[in-house]
């Protein structure tokens, strides 16, 4: 930053936040969070599917209410307050981490991509503050008369930060942009 911006008190600090493709990834970031407590609402309140208990959706699709107090695959639960602020917090770093990314990307995939993983972590979030716990709600399994097996039970968050990483796997093993074997 030079002298003349340094007198109108211009600061740089928002570039760590700011880039060509930051709003398009914020964009896909609120779309998702929007669309996840949209669905997470009706289900809880208008469907009401904690009172109807599992809902067959399709063979092997049920939804389902369940409140994950961990992470992932439901992981480190935590009933205390101590423990769901350290997961607040935790998904707040990695929030801004991710955007810090996300202000440096380099192709419209690594936004897009960045942005579902910004969204499903601020949807989740979202719940954790409301309810102390994450709202999860489609649980696929595959059964037959001599075995069963459940998937976890997950929600559009979820699916958006599964997404997310893949389109970044993709565009760092094959796509454009991926390191390539001399």
């Amino acid at each position: 930053m030079g002298i003349a911006a340094q007198g109108r008190g211009v600061s740089n600090h928002g570039a760590y936040l700011r880039g060509p493709l930051t709003a398009l990834g914020l964009t896909a970031a609120l779309a998702v969070a929007v669309a996840d407590q949209a669905v997470k609402l009706w289900l809880i309140f208008v469907f009401d599917l904690g009172a109807r208990g599992t809902v067959n959706v399709l063979p092997g699709v049920d939804l389902v209410l369940t409140w994950n107090t961990g992470i992932s695959y439901g992981w480190f639960q935590q009933e205390g307050p101590f423990g769901q602020g350290a997961l607040l917090a935790l998904k707040v770093i990695a929030v801004a981490l991710l955007w810090i990314w996300l202000a440096r990307a380099g192709s419209r995939l690594t936004a897009i991509a960045l942005g579902l993983i910004i969204g499903g972590a601020l949807g989740n979030a979202i719940d954790r503050l409301a309810y102390g716990a994450v709202a999860d709600f489609v649980l696929l399994y595959l059964r037959t008369p001599a075995w069963s097996f459940n998937w976890y039970v997950f929600n559009l968050a979820d699916v958006a930060i599964v997404a997310g990483v893949v389109g970044l796997l993709y565009e760092s093993l094959i796509g454009d942009r991926a390191a390539k074997a001399p």
